[in-house]
């Protein structure tokens, strides 16, 4: 088996990963956005196409997990104001691809992976690149990116096209494009 394949199964038992405890640990002292030198999954990081070179970025993005409220109700006690409970549309990992994007203005999400999980919080490393990075434009497998401004704000990346329901095609999910919104348009 090659290096990949024996990080990627001891990343598939957690349980032989004591060290994953003491990772966390320390990871929820640092700040929610911090920009790491190395991947934490070298296998899965390059799979999602990471490379070591000059221009890419990794940063390690804490999301708080657990029931995402709404705000306290103040008046009415009609039932939509009853949920403690809003479902958003999105996932974690979306929003922590926001995050980093958010953080790092200049830069474009690539892709993320989950890293760690705890009580309070998920962890995601996400993939960025230097848009403006002389390497990056002269590169000619990934600087069709240059032109692509904030992928993740508008759901371009994998995961945001996953929340968005664009993983399928074909019969079933025709009310999905160009999206569910413009399609409740034409409806009227």
């Amino acid at each position: 088996m090659s290096m990949y394949k024996y990080i990627r199964s001891a990343w598939k038992n957690p349980k032989k990963l004591e060290a994953q405890k003491e990772r966390v640990l320390e990871w929820k002292k640092d700040t929610s956005t911090k920009r790491i030198d190395k991947p934490t999954r070298l296998d899965r990081a390059r799979s999602l196409g990471y490379k070591a070179k000059q221009g890419y970025i990794l940063v390690r993005q804490r999301v708080k997990r657990g029931k995402r409220q709404r705000p306290m109700r103040k008046h009415g006690k009609r039932t939509k104001h009853a949920s403690p409970r809003r479902d958003l549309r999105i996932s974690y990992k979306v929003i922590a691809e926001q995050r980093a994007e958010k953080k790092y203005k200049n830069c474009a999400v690539l892709n993320s992976y989950p890293v760690g999980v705890d009580a309070n919080y998920y962890f995601y490393e996400v993939i960025l690149v230097d848009r403006t990075h002389p390497a990056i434009m002269a590169d000619e497998k990934i600087n069709w990116i240059c032109d692509k401004k904030g992928r993740a704000i508008r759901g371009i990346t994998s995961a945001g096209r996953h929340s968005r329901a664009l993983t399928k095609k074909g019969k079933g999910v025709e009310k999905v494009r160009p999206s569910l919104r413009a399609n409740n348009r034409k409806a009227r």
